[in-house]
């Protein structure tokens, strides 16, 4: 099939030629592309096995020989489609996805490793970005059984206790995070966190011992409080129907003062004159419930492409979906190789198998 570019090139020759007319001309020029043209036809075609492993880590944020593990778990397909016909090996989709993630880029610089027009990669990218979402987003938007049964919840409070925390039943960490995106053109105010002084979405993270995201929800707008995102997200009720223990203890998330205090969800004292037991309280507390903000600065420094702001435009890409989907494959990249936060609480966390059966 002939690109556009071929086509205009044979035009030209036929205009040479004289084989059309000159008022062609006109034509051609009024529907000349804005768009630069990069070469992509010399470059040779993506193949997984040709690459250097070191360059794959580096590019990809995984090893090489777990790439196939990570695109059978996902389950992509082995052909991407795109709406407007475009055709892709999964391997090569997920392979963009990563790259486009892994760092700041612009498409045309990654034509060097995937030989395809800018608007193709582009596509490609965005579809199989979607196909993540829309399979495995339910793995975190909702209250996870696999990581969050009874028992689990016993060795998550068990894990965190061992660390001289004041309590015995607390499973897991709540916290919002903000990230701020580029000033959009309207409607600024609603999206602006006088905290921060930036323009940003907010989501709700709950992180257990074992170095997994539990539970996300958002994006919520960039104003929103933290007690307000957990309203919207309906986490407590999910808390009061399922945050037991095998033997019916009521267990418990522990965040920071934003949160009200209730029986599945505690905090720190923060009344102005403090008993030296509350002081204590709050001290041991906060040395577990640091274990949050790693979790969210694995998400940056692996997917570094969420920290450049100026290219996190809203109505013009994605924005709100890139979040989450790195999140999945955060989640993904901790069953292959334990974080900081699984090392420090001694939790193991799950197979690539186990998650996304």
């Amino acid at each position: 099939m002939a690109t556009f570019q071929r086509t205009r090139d044979a035009l030209l020759l036929a205009l040479d030629d004289d084989s059309i007319e000159e008022e062609f001309l006109m034509l051609f020029n009024l529907h000349t592309s804005k768009n630069p043209n990069f070469p992509y036809h010399d470059v040779e075609k993506f193949d997984l096995d040709l690459i250097d492993p070191a360059e794959c880590k580096a590019e990809f944020r995984v090893e090489k020989n777990d790439l196939p593990l990570l695109c059978n778990a996902l389950r992509i397909p082995e052909t991407i489609e795109c709406r407007q016909g475009s055709i892709c090996d999964g391997m090569e989709g997920l392979c963009m996805l990563l790259r486009r993630l892994a760092y700041p880029c612009r498409y045309s610089e990654m034509i060097s490793r995937f030989p395809r027009p800018v608007p193709v990669l582009s596509m490609i990218t965005t579809t199989v970005m979607d196909y993540v979402y829309q399979q495995h987003y339910h793995r975190i938007s909702h209250w996870n059984r696999f990581l969050l049964d009874p028992r689990k919840l016993e060795q998550y409070a068990m894990a965190v206790s061992q660390k001289d925390s004041a309590l015995d039943n607390c499973f897991g960490f709540i916290d919002g995070t903000v990230r701020p995106i580029c000033r959009p053109g309207e409607k600024q105010r609603i999206i602006y966190n006088g905290h921060k002084r930036v323009h940003a979405l907010k989501y709700q993270s709950v992180v257990v011992p074992s170095g997994m995201i539990a539970v996300m929800h958002g994006p919520f707008e960039g104003k929103r409080h933290d007690a307000g995102m957990l309203h919207e997200s309906g986490l407590y009720d999910l808390l009061e129907q399922h945050a037991f223990s095998t033997t019916g203890q009521q267990m418990c998330l522990y965040g920071d003062p934003a949160y009200p205090l209730r029986v599945h969800l505690q905090g720190p004292f923060k009344h102005a004159n403090l008993t030296a037991n509350e002081h204590a309280f709050n001290r041991s507390m906060s040395a577990v419930r640091t274990s949050v903000e790693w979790i969210f600065g694995d998400i940056i420094n692996y997917f570094k492409f969420l920290d450049f702001k100026k290219n996190l435009k809203l109505q013009l890409s994605a924005v709100g979906k890139y979040y989450l989907v790195a999140a999945i494959l955060r989640n993904a990249l901790t069953c292959l190789y334990p974080n900081e936060t699984s090392k420090f609480f001694d939790v193991e966390p799950p197979t690539l198998d186990e998650y996304f059966s």
